[in-house]
């Protein structure tokens, strides 16, 4: 197999659906037995425990996830593509594979509407 220039690999990903990038990084964090998301997590309890005296903010963005579909399945898919850009096939799929995040940092009006139609159409959501 030939050699891919970083450019090259970036150009692949950028082709993938979303749920298509996931499986892959998956897959490589089970292959290299690494954790993309650490670095991430470190850092962030870093910066917590560097500054303990501070009064705890409101937070100002929030995951929006999918725990369960609930029993009316095809509703719960047409809302979560009402809510993002994604086609039928993505939007089944991130449905299936519950629990798993329909929304990332979005803000608190949205996050909320977002949670209220989800949940009207049957699902169980949570806000992270």
């Amino acid at each position: 197999m030939a050699k891919l220039s970083t450019d090259e690999l970036l150009e692949a990903f950028k082709e993938l659906a979303l749920i298509e990038l996931s499986e892959f990084v998956k897959k490589f964090e089970e292959t290299f037995e690494v954790t993309a998301a650490a670095p991430v997590a470190v850092a962030a309890a870093g910066a917590g425990a560097a500054a303990p005296a501070e009064e705890v903010e409101e937070k100002d963005s929030f995951d929006v996830v999918l725990e369960a579909a609930g029993d009316k399945k095809i509703q719960v898919i047409k809302e979560v593509r009402a809510l993002t850009s994604l086609g039928l096939g993505e939007a089944k799929a991130l449905v299936d594979g519950a629990p798993s995040t329909v929304l990332e940092g979005a803000n608190k009006e949205t996050a909320e509407k977002a949670k209220a139609q989800l949940e009207e159409a049957g699902a169980t959501i949570t806000l992270k």
